[in-house]
Parts: C-alpha cells; sequence; structure tokens
C-alpha cells in the first residue's frame, strides 16, 4: 500500500484490513482496484463506533476510508491517503509582512500622524504593531499548537492586512484533519481564546503604564471606548484613570474585544465549538437562537438606548448563516468532556462576559 493497491500487495493488505476490522465488521467479499480496496460485510457495532474505529485504525495511519450503505449491503472504502501538498508558507510570510506594515500605518495615526502627508513617521506606529500582532498571533498560535497536541492537521496562522481601525481583520488557521473527539473539540476551541486573553491582559498591563494618548483614526476623529469590567479591573490596579490609553493598552482592549466575540456561542466560532464540546447535540438550540438574541440586543442598543449597537446587528445577522447549518460532530461524539474541561469552560465563558460592553467603541 506504500504506493498503491496493486496485485504484488493488495492480498496481504486485505488479510490485515479483514484482521483488524474483525472486531468491528464482518467481512463477507471484497473487491479491489489499483488505488482502492472495497470491504462488503455487516456492522458488529453501531455506525458511529464503527467510524470513531474507522479513524484510530487507518486514518491516524495515512489511509482514507470511506463506510456506507450501497446498493443493499454494507461497504468499507480504504486507499492510500493522497499526500497533501506542502504548505506553502511563503504566503503566511507575505501575509504577516502587509499586515505588518497595516497596522503600523494605523498605529502611526492614533498618534496623530497623517500617513499620506508624514510617511516618514509611519514607524511611531511600531508599538502597537507589535502589541496587536502579538495578541492576535497569540490567539491562533494556541490553536496552532494544542490541535498538533492531539495529532491534528493544521496550518500556521494566516494574517489577514485590511485597511480598518486597527488594520487587519484578525489571523486564522486552517483545520485540515477531522476532530475525533469532544475532548479535543473542546481543547482546540478554547485554546485559542484562553491564550489569546491572557497575552491581551499582559498587554494591557503593560500599556497602561505609558503615558495616555489621545488615540485617532485617520482624519483626526479620536476613536472613544467603552472600557469593559476586565480592562477597569487591571487599570485600578496600576492606578490608571480615565478612558484615555497608549495605543499599546488599546491593543489589549482589542484582544478583550476579539475574545469576546470569538466566544459567542453560535456556529463555527470557538465558543461555538466549546459550547458543543460541552453540550453535544443540544448545543444546536443555543446556537440557533444566539443570533437572534444579538439582533434584538444590537435593536434596543440602538433605538432604545441611543447608542451605537450595529457591532451587534452585524454579528446577529452573520452568524445567522451559519448557525443555521449546525456543527459537524466529532467522530466520537458519544463520551462526554470530564468535570475540569467543563468547569474551564464556564469560567471562560465568564471570562468572555468580562471582556464586553453594549458599545464597545466609537468616533467622535
Amino acid at each position: 500500500m506504500k504506493e498503491g493497491i496493486g496485485p504484488g500487495n493488495v492480498t496481504d493488505f486485505i488479510n490485515t484490513c479483514i484482521n483488524i476490522l474483525t472486531p468491528y465488521f464482518s467481512v463477507y467479499d471484497y473487491t479491489y482496484g489499483e488505488d482502492a480496496v472495497v470491504l462488503h460485510g455487516t456492522p458488529l457495532v453501531d455506525e458511529k463506533e464503527l467510524q470513531k474505529e474507522l479513524y484510530n485504525l487507518f486514518i491516524t495511519k495515512g489511509f482514507q476510508t470511506e463506510f456506507k450503505y450501497h446498493l443493499g449491503e454494507y461497504v468499507i472504502v480504504i486507499r492510500k491517503r493522497v499526500e497533501e501538498k506542502k504548505e506553502r508558507v511563503w504566503i503566511n510570510i507575505l501575509l504577516a509582512v502587509a499586515t505588518f506594515f497595516t497596522t503600523m500605518i494605523m498605529g502611526a495615526t492614533m498618534f496623530g500622524v497623517n500617513p499620506t502627508a508624514q510617511p516618514h513617521l509611519i514607524y511611531k506606529g511600531l508599538p502597537f504593531t507589535i502589541a496587536i500582532m502579538t495578541v492576535l498571533g497569540s490567539h491562533e498560535m494556541g490553536h496552532y499548537i494544542v490541535a498538533r497536541m492531539h495529532g491534528m492537521k493544521t496550518s500556521l496562522p494566516y494574517f489577514i492586512p485590511f485597511p480598518s481601525i486597527i488594520g487587519t481583520m484578525g489571523a486564522v488557521i486552517k483545520q485540515r484533519s477531522p476532530i475525533q473527539n469532544r475532548e479535543a473539540l473542546f481543547d482546540v476551541g478554547i485554546s485559542g481564546p484562553l491564550v489569546g486573553l491572557i497575552v491581551s491582559v499582559i498587554v494591557t498591563l503593560i500599556g497602561l503604564t505609558l503615558p495616555p494618548v489621545n488615540i485617532q483614526h485617520i482624519g483626526g476623529e479620536v476613536i472613544g471606548v467603552q472600557l469593559p469590567p476586565l480592562f477597569v479591573f487591571l487599570a485600578n490596579i496600576v492606578g490608571h484613570a480615565g478612558e484615555s490609553m497608549h495605543p499599546v493598552a488599546f491593543a489589549g482592549w482589542v484582544g478583550m474585544l476579539i475574545t469576546s466575540l470569538n466566544l459567542i456561542p453560535a456556529g463555527q466560532l470557538d465558543g461555538g465549538h466549546v459550547l458543543r464540546a460541552m453540550l453535544g447535540k443540544k448545543a444546536s438550540y443555543i446556537s440557533s437562537l444566539t443570533p437572534f438574541a444579538l439582533i434584538i440586543l444590537g435593536l434596543v442598543v440602538t433605538y432604545m438606548l441611543k447608542q451605537e449597537g450595529t457591532i451587534w446587528l452585524f454579528w446577529g445577522v452573520f452568524l445567522s448563516f451559519f448557525a443555521a447549518a449546525g456543527h459537524p460532530p466529532p467522530i466520537d461524539d458519544v463520551r462526554p468532556i470530564d468535570r475540569r474541561r467543563m468547569l474551564l469552560g464556564i469560567i471562560t465563558f465568564i471570562l468572555a462576559t468580562l471582556c464586553i460592553t453594549l458599545t464597545p467603541f466609537k468616533l467622535m
């Protein structure tokens, strides 16, 4: 099978497969071609259990499997997994470099620099660049490292340069292998927000010790922010008073906002992953209702409280398209997570609520 399936090695391979599957699948016939073996038989265990065992016995060893009911009988198709193309790391590097400059330009504007008229002064945005890319990168690297620890294939972070207030739309990674069980789903889902939040706290504390400035946007508009409870707590620790802050502290504030948004318990967000791992299929009820709750919150903030609630309207509409599709289950969706993970999940959702306000920011 190392070089494909052919007459020279197929018999030994088929016999090996039959022996491995004996406790789970009774084989009464088989067929084969140049690239695949098809085993015909009868399942001896629950289909979900069989899928889990196929993952453990074959997928983790470099094979692709497909279990299906075809033409009145159950079959398992086994073939050598096609080697993935080598990851093009240069794309990750190029995007990171581009994001470095876009965040530095926007960081410079926070100090009142006009990037068009004063391009030689954009270096002043360097502290913000280092801070925000550390916050965003740590979040994605948390996912990356934990996914690798669980034996899952995933890409390096892709930073997204974008002409927004902070110069980026964040960073993402691509998951390239199935999630084996709810424990792995929980660990991968919660690792990014937790690591990102810890780094955000550190960056915030550093930034709050630096001289505060009126953070500006292009055109001289001042960016006004509402401080979430966790940020206020940290400010009290270092004796910082007022809403004005250094751009490095603002990067920490952004990290808290991103953490809270990522932990919204819906769809394929980190919060959706964590909730699905905690509650199993029951999580779909909360995931389906969350977008409507966000839309209602946005309407209340906008029309009743007369504040800026666009962010909640946007996220409500955005998530309504993805939450409806549901969350794909892990291969082993039966075994629940342990109490330690359940407690950590509850604490993490509480921390997320301490990172958010009804009106995070506005231009003044």
